[in-house]
Formats: C-alpha cells, structure tokens, sequence
C-alpha cells in the first residue's frame, strides 16, 4: 500500500506549495514567539498599554516611572508575537463520495488532499494545525501541533476514511463551532450539503469567538452544470431515494436551485466576514491549492 502521506498530498501539488505559506489575516491567538500578531496582552515583546494592577500581578511588571508620577500602581501590557493555531473541519459524509467523468478525484479525496496541502504549509512555517473528519458526528479528532509528524498523522487519519453512508445531521456544524474554542484559523471543507440555518449559525459561533473562518465550497462538475442528456438513473446519497428521470426536463430547475444555493452560501460568508472558495474537482487539485495559497499571501502583502 502507498504511504498515506504521498496518496493524500501528491507530488504535484507538493511542489506547486513548497515557497508558499499561511499567515493569519486578522490577529490569532498563539502559544510561542512566531510570524503571527496575538489578539492577547502578555507580557513579551511589544509594549502596547498600562491598566492598572491588581492582586496577583507580578511586581516587576509594575511600571515604577508611572507610579513615581502619580503614586498609583500601573502594570505594562506587551502585544506579542505568536505562531498561528489551525484546524481543518473535512466532510466525510456520503456525498462526499461523488466522483463525475470529469473530476479528477471524490470530492472528499479532493478534500483530503486539500487538508494536507495546508498542513504541509503551516508546519513548515512552524504553526501548529489540527484536524477533525465529521460527517453525522465527529468521527476523528487530532488535536493542533506543529510537530513535524503531524502531516503524516493528519494524513494517515484522512486515507483510512471508510464512509459508511451517514448524512450531515441537522445541528453537526454548529456543534463543531461550538467546541472550537480557542481563537484561530478554521478551514471548513465540505459540498455544504447541509440545512443552510445550520450553515449561517456555525458561521456565527465561529465568528463570535474572533476565528478567521475559510470555507473551501467543494463540488463536482456535473454538481455545477448538470450535463446529462439521456435518460438518467440518479443514485440516492445520505438517505434519499434512487430516481430514473430524463434530466433535460429537469436542467432549468436543477440549475436555478444550485444558483440559488451558491448565492445563499456565499452570502452568509460575506455577512460573516469569512474566506469564500468555490473548488472546482475537475480541476488539479494542485492548481486549486497553488491558487488559493497565492491569492492569501498576494492578499496579506498588500494590507
């Protein structure tokens, strides 16, 4: 059996990645000295305010110059600089399973490779990233490191997925929002197949507690432009029935619903001031994470 590592996160898209990292867009809470503002005062570093003391503060943060001048007792806070702390929320869900003639994996191979592509960037740079596979419920949990086997356990946990034909069940993202609680970067991969109130409440909770929220939309071709021509039989995923049906009666329909979906999607990512991608499986997912990577990085330079 190939190693996990090189099934999940290919050469090419290895190679496409290698020059490329993450840095967090807004401020990002951290353990360790690093690349990364943190949204915390401590004690390190940049000097940002006074407050006043309180018991329990240490006495030789006590800034005594101040306290010279106006006989009360103010303590220095520091902005520090922290390293970045990443989780990756991957759909394994039975829709994820779909592979059209024209993609080049599953959408949830795709995912997968897409996962480890960000691994592979933020342990590089020394961040630590994490990892949760979901479908009905939470179904692995890594927790966040930035040791360098964490790529190949990330991986590893991604290529022995074994789907079981379980849905997204009403409350799963939302749940997941709420137990991430630790301010940081969050990569939410999946076809979002599921109650769009679930969709925006998730994207609430997150946003709430000061995440940076990415959204990788992963859908097929035949998702996007339904090509069928011929008579059709459609296999039912996540509980739906099968249905054989002529699909150039059903196109329009089929296509102002998906149009209509996208928009909602996209919409409640703008309302939330969240990353929107849409990742398209027809093309490499080397592209596709190259792309992504490049335009965040084009995107911090200029700020």
């Amino acid at each position: 059996m190939a190693s996990p590592t090189r099934t999940v996160l290919p050469d090419d898209v290895r190679d496409r990645i290698a020059r490329l990292e993450i840095q967090a867009v807004s401020l990002v809470e951290g353990l360790i000295s690093g690349m990364h503002k943190s949204p915390f005062h401590g004690f390190s570093v940049e000097f940002a305010q006074h407050r006043e003391y309180t018991w329990g503060d240490e006495l030789k943060h006590v800034d005594w110059k101040v306290f010279g001048r106006t006989d009360r007792f103010y303590v220095k806070q520091y902005e520090e600089e922290t390293n970045l702390q990443a989780m990756c929320l991957v759909d394994q869900s039975e829709s994820m399973l779909y592979q059209g003639a024209r993609a080049h994996a599953t959408k949830y191979e795709y995912a997968a490779t897409l996962a480890a592509a960000i691994a592979f960037v933020l342990i590089r740079q020394q961040d630590s990233v994490g990892l949760t596979l979901f479908d009905e419920d939470v179904q692995a949990r890594i927790a966040p490191t930035a040791h360098p086997r964490q790529l190949r356990t990330m991986a590893h946990a991604l290529s022995k997925v074994e789907v079981h034909g379980e849905s997204k069940r009403a409350g799963v993202l939302p749940r997941l929002a709420e137990e991430l609680r630790r301010r940081g970067l969050v990569f939410l991969i999946s076809d979002l197949f599921v109650p769009i109130e679930d969709f925006v409440t998730a994207l609430r909770h997150l946003r709430h507690r000061r995440h940076e929220v990415v959204v990788l939309h992963v859908l097929d071709p035949d998702e996007l432009d339904f090509p069928f021509q011929d008579n059709t039989r459609f296999e039912g995923l996540e509980g739906l029935p099968h249905l054989l049906s002529d699909p150039r009666s059903l196109r329009d329909a089929y296509l102002e619903e998906v149009r209509a979906f996208l928009e909602q999607v996209e919409g409640a990512c703008t309302d939330a001031r969240a990353d929107y991608v849409r990742i398209d499986t027809g093309v490499p997912p080397a592209v596709s994470a190259s792309q992504y990577l490049r335009m965040r990085l084009k995107r911090r330079k200029g700020r």
